[in-house]
């Protein structure tokens, strides 16, 4: 069934389950119109559109606040759009216990102005503005901030599910100790809702630090990045975050983020800026871009985002390639240089050719130092040409997962590595 011909009765059916609503242009998936749009409010209104679309052999995506949307590769179809800002809240906060609960469409930032009141915080950076708890879960996003709490993967300890069929399904628990259905959890993160819908999660948190300083240094090659990042990171300042900036035209930027107790951070901060050299600074404000990725909404019309990840060793590896990639293309990096994570952007108006070579030379480096590169969204035409995904050796067994999960390959049908 096309995305934009829904008969009669199957419209009417999905329409009794949830608030429905015509498609507009900001509806358009990828570049894939919906047939119609369902705005849910519960739980038990996902489940019923879901049932009534397996009823009648629709296709579905869910869409939480819209800001990755475009990641992936475009859906085969997209039958109904599940938008699930409708399922916004936290429903429970027990600060006692270092745990909330949120429904997913609910957005990072309202998550931790509600627990800010207890001095608490939800450790995941808010990549991209406006993202919401499930969109978040289905993209895996990650900041420099993974470097001591880990990622939402690592956070996460409960959640509910709602299965293809219509079958609410629940993992884990609201007790940080509780791990079972741990495993469905880590299915669920970086799915791209190709699994099942997810409609709320349980997260621990943490206690919102004292004291904050970033301390930030100008690099001039990549072997000197190298060299202070292994100083950094294997030293005693035990750093809290270590992101680099690397602009394509020469020379970047390392800042440390320092958190703890006020007496501590400065003490700290004092090592680090005597470990970055003569000319490092310190704030107490983070500098402008920390923890966002190397491009913004505004500028999605054209350009290539990428996200490289490689062990600490293959820093300066990456680094390199990265400047040796200028003649077919500049890439702009920024990223975890503490955690081997990166993310680079291609502007736009590069050839398709021009782009596919500098992925390759790119995703080579990566691999050499046991990490991949991932091309998260790109224009049409560079998708259509360039394997966004490059090699994953777990291909089968993903396939296989996906056929428990999803046996007639309706949900997000295509977005996924390998046409999952």
């Amino acid at each position: 069934m096309s995305a934009t011909a829904i008969d009669a009765a199957a419209r009417d059916t999905v329409a009794a389950c949830a608030p429905v609503g015509d498609p507009e242009p900001l509806d358009v998936v990828d570049g894939v119109a919906p047939g119609l749009v369902v705005r849910p409010g519960s739980t038990d209104e996902v489940a019923a559109v879901l049932r009534a679309a397996a009823a009648h052999g629709l296709s579905v995506v869910p869409r939480g606040r819209g800001t990755k949307l475009g990641w992936g590769m475009p859906p085969s179809s997209v039958d109904v759009l599940l938008d699930l800002a409708g399922l916004d809240g936290v429903t429970e906060h027990a600060a006692g216990d270092l745990i909330v609960t949120a429904r997913a469409g609910t957005r990072l930032a309202d998550v931790q102005r509600h627990v800010a009141a207890a001095g608490q915080r939800l450790a995941v950076d808010e990549t991209v503005p406006g993202a919401s708890v499930g969109g978040t879960l289905a993209a895996a996003t990650s900041g420099p901030g993974r470097l001591v709490t880990g990622t939402v993967r690592d956070l996460l300890i409960g959640l509910t599910v709602v299965r293809a069929d219509g079958v609410v399904a629940k993992a884990g628990g609201k007790v940080v100790k509780n791990v079972a259905g741990y495993d469905l959890g880590k299915l669920m993160v970086g799915s791209f809702g190709t699994l099942a819908v997810v409609t709320e999660a349980t997260f621990r948190l943490h206690p919102v630090p004292a004291a904050r300083r970033w301390v930030s240094a100008p690099v001039e090659d990549a072997a000197q990045a190298h060299e202070l990042v292994q100083r950094v990171v294997h030293g005693q300042a035990v750093p809290a975050a270590v992101e680099i900036e690397w602009p394509p035209g020469g020379g970047g930027v390392l800042t440390v983020l320092l958190e703890g107790r006020e007496a501590g951070v400065e003490a700290r901060a004092a090592v680090v800026r005597e470990l970055l050299g003569s000319q490092a600074t310190d704030a107490d404000r983070a500098p402008a871009g920390w923890s966002s990725y190397p491009w913004t909404d505004t500028d999605r019309e054209g350009r290539t985002a990428l996200k490289l990840t490689c062990t600490l060793s293959g820093l300066a590896g990456v680094l390199r390639t990265a400047r040796e990639a200028a003649e077919d293309a500049p890439v702009t990096l920024r990223g975890s240089a503490g955690a081997g994570v990166l993310y680079a952007a291609l502007p736009a108006g590069i050839p398709v050719d021009a782009v596919a070579r500098t992925v390759d030379r790119l995703r080579e480096t990566c691999r050499r130092y046991g990490g991949a590169a991932v091309v998260l969204d790109a224009p049409a035409a560079v998708k259509a040409a360039v394997d966004l995904w490059g090699p994953v050796p777990a291909l089968d067994l993903m396939r296989r997962v996906k056929d428990q999960f999803d046996p007639d390959h309706r949900l997000s049908p295509g977005r996924y590595v390998g046409g999952i």
